[in-house]
């Protein structure tokens, strides 16, 4: 019996039966043990001062490493750069659409009108650097809480829309949210893949994971992470970067940015996909003779997990 690890949301909840399913096709009997994290808990600040993404995988993983889960599932994008000391990872599963999306308090609309000065709500400063570069006249607001928290907020609010990931929105089938993909925004290293994290030297768990892991998508998140991982950004930075397979070539497209859109580093990079082990550590070499390094090193540290 594999138990796995989840936080409580619908989302991570559609995610962990995603697992569950993969596990009984291969005949492997498995049980849910829910954990709230305190990403889940606190939601009056944003997420940076909390210690980033990390707070919505570090009371999974406590609970990997104590021995009272066989595994944690988690989006992709919120495991933290550098895995906790006794976890690693054992699979990633095929990846969804990886782009951003706007939903909107009324419509569209307001995106043609030139002087508009429009209010977006988002907590992701990679999300809120690439609007504002966009938008110039508009400005962001924070918002914290699970896909349904924050649509109701939206709903009862003044501003004009919010930035979700299209993944999720999908997943708990409210694509009628969605009014327009920003396919445009580079997304969040590892977006709308599905990790499974399990204890270390855990072979027998690792092997049966392997039964759904998904190459080209490990691959490619591998990549992006790596690109995060050589900036030393942290999951709350700036940076976005999506590694794609087209015919055998390997494309990387990834941006750094300050929170408030003043300086923009793009590098896209493409090489045989065979050859392309390292593009993103090739792709942030690059951004740091750009000044990538300045932009990371002035943004506020998050917190630290222990």
């Amino acid at each position: 019996m594999i138990r796995i690890g989840t936080r409580k949301s619908k989302l991570a909840l559609w995610q962990a039966y995603k697992v569950q399913e993969e596990l009984k096709a291969l005949g492997q009997a498995s049980e849910l043990i829910l954990i709230e994290s305190e990403g889940d808990i606190v939601l009056d600040t944003p997420l940076p001062l909390m210690g980033g993404k990390g707070v919505f995988t570090k009371a999974l993983d406590d609970a990997l490493v104590a021995g009272k889960i066989d595994i944690a599932v988690h989006s992709h994008k919120d495991i933290p750069t550098d895995l906790p000391e006794g976890i690693e990872l054992c699979t990633v599963m095929e990846r969804a659409n990886p782009f951003d999306v706007l939903v909107v308090r009324k419509d569209t609309e307001f995106l043609n009108i030139e002087d508009y000065a429009g209010l977006i709500a988002t907590s992701s400063n990679r999300r809120r650097s690439q609007w504002l570069d966009r938008y110039e006249k508009h400005s962001t607001c924070d918002i914290r809480g699970n896909v349904q928290t924050r649509i109701k907020k939206l709903r009862e609010s003044n501003w004009d829309g919010a930035i979700f990931a299209a993944a999720g929105l999908q997943r708990l089938e409210l694509d009628h949210e969605i009014a327009m993909v920003l396919d445009w925004m580079v997304p969040a290293p590892g977006q709308g893949a599905v990790a499974v994290v399990c204890r270390e030297g855990d072979t027998a768990t690792a092997a049966i994971c392997s039964g759904f892991h998904h190459e080209e998508t490990a691959f490619c998140t591998g990549i992006e992470r790596d690109f995060l991982n050589r900036l030393n950004g942290g999951c709350s930075a700036p940076i976005g970067a999506y590694a794609k397979v087209e015919e055998g070539i390997l494309k990387l497209q990834t941006i750094v940015m300050d929170p408030n859109a003043e300086i923009k580093i793009e590098v896209n990079l493409e090489k045989d996909a065979m050859l392309a082990h390292n593009l993103g550590i090739e792709a942030a070499e690059y951004a740091l003779e750009r000044g990538a390094k300045d932009i990371i090193d002035k943004l506020p540290k998050e917190k630290r997990l222990h």
